[in-house]
């Protein structure tokens, strides 16, 4: 299993599913080592931030998560968001993976534009909001 996040927020959010996780001894990968290192994440693999206001970091994050989820080759990749979550989780259904998008409880009004793009590539697509949920958008409770 791979698990992955954007740093900040969406890291916090991945590392409150970490316990639920541990059965599937998964591999993460953010865009921030130092929260790995604090957080004692040692099976962690670094991502180049991006995000849609930087076409040239978003093209390099791409590569980067394509990389990855080939070498790993995973049987699932879980997400809790932004674009670098977004790479792999399409990169890895397509590869015939499994896959869970987590919308960060930042978007409250609306699904995250991030989140929108991975509904078609997402097994499972879950929002933390209740009022968010819908025939293809899960709600089954907040992590924070």
């Amino acid at each position: 299993m791979l698990a992955v996040s954007s740093g900040g927020g969406h890291w916090e959010e991945l590392m409150l599913l970490r316990p639920a996780l541990a059965a599937f001894d998964p591999e993460f990968a953010s865009t921030n080592s130092e929260l790995a290192q604090r957080d004692g994440v040692a099976r962690f693999h670094l991502l180049p931030d991006a995000n849609r206001d930087g076409p040239r970091q978003a093209l390099r994050c791409f590569l980067a998560s394509i990389r990855l989820v080939r070498r790993l080759r995973p049987d699932m990749v879980v997400t809790t968001g932004a674009l670098p979550g977004l790479f792999c989780l399409i990169t890895a259904r397509l590869l015939g993976a499994r896959t869970i998008w987590i919308d960060s409880i930042a978007n409250s009004d609306q699904p995250s534009l991030s989140g929108q793009c991975a509904r078609p590539f997402a097994n499972h697509w879950f929002t933390q909001w209740q009022h968010l949920a819908g025939p293809r958008r899960r709600y089954d409770g907040a992590l924070l």
